[in-house]
């Protein structure tokens, strides 16, 4: 295999600036890079990339389709995306003609510090590249202006506040990450409820065709494949859309499916809950009182 081919790891934000051709960071646990300011070719660069750094980058000017869910778009805005360290990149070709800003980040830079532990609930960190957050003009300018308060930081003598200066910074551009992502959700609607549609329907397909007694009960990560998007971003949406998560999700639906069944009468409740993927009819019998407050017995009893 070529070796600019291979997947390259990348421990020290000198190093990976030396490859890229940029000048080295101004600080050791932290870089702004401007596409820009790249000076090795594009076709010299590594395709693939693996990184102990948190990346956080805005692309502007990427043209073409891209996926989005289970459809496609044609944009000419630029998007944000979202890396956590030991995460592969692979570049394409619709990374050639960019400009905009990465944000590369040490975890050791924040260590310490709440963000720490506050950035792993950020599922975006989690989402796939077709899962980037499109930016209004107003939210552009807002994280542009994050960049810059960076960039002049960095550009100052360090001393003992400037990490502090920093990942108060860091913690701000997530945050308005975070909310510009729930923006997404809600402004997308049809991209969000032709994924729920889509969901609907493959859970109904599912227990029709009887799904459930081969491979048992259905779980995010079959639901995110199937809709083609990742399982952590299908659980944001739905929350954002619908007020739960995937699984609570499935649970309902599981439910509601076995009222159904309940209701027509010619099956037991060991029969419904093989039926419905549970290996163990307690399992079904204790999710449907957490769900119900009565067992399935009750609910039966009480239809007549």
């Amino acid at each position: 295999m070529n070796k600019k081919n291979r997947v390259q790891k990348f421990s020290s934000l000198s190093v990976l600036n030396k490859v890229l051709g940029l000048p080295e960071p101004l600080h050791p646990m932290l870089s702004l890079v401007n596409y820009a300011d790249m000076k090795r070719p594009f076709d010299e660069q590594p395709t693939a990339f693996l990184l102990d750094f948190y990346k956080i980058s805005y692309k502007l000017n990427l043209k073409g389709k891209i996926g989005y869910g289970q459809h496609s778009y044609d944009f000419g805005e630029g998007r944000m995306a979202f890396i956590a360290p030991q995460q592969v990149m692979a570049r394409g070709e619709a990374d050639r003609d960019l400009s905009g800003y990465t944000l590369l980040f040490h975890p050791d830079l924040i260590r310490g510090y709440p963000l720490a532990d506050k950035i792993r609930k950020y599922g975006f960190f989690s989402y796939s590249v077709n899962e980037a957050l499109f930016l209004s003009e107003k939210e552009k300018l807002t994280i542009f202006r994050i960049f810059d308060h960076i960039r002049e930081e960095l550009n100052s003598s360090i001393d003992d506040s400037t990490q502090d200066v920093l990942v108060s910074l860091i913690e701000t551009l997530l945050t308005y990450s975070n909310r510009f992502y729930k923006r997404q959700f809600i402004t997308r609607k049809p991209v969000s409820g032709g994924l729920v549609a889509g969901l609907e329907k493959l859970l109904a397909d599912y227990f029709e065709d009887d799904q459930a007694l081969d491979n048992g009960l259905p779980t995010v990560e079959y639901l995110a494949k199937q809709s083609n998007v990742s399982p952590r971003y299908l659980s944001d949406m739905l929350r954002s859309v619908t007020g739960q998560n995937a699984r609570q999700y499935i649970h309902e639906t599981l439910i509601d499916k076995a009222k159904e069944y309940l209701a027509c009468g010619t099956l037991s409740v060991g029969e419904i809950a093989y039926k419905l993927g549970f290996k163990q009819p307690q399992s079904f019998n204790k999710l449907f009182k957490q769900q119900t407050s009565i067992t399935p017995v009750e609910f039966k009893q009480s239809l007549n």
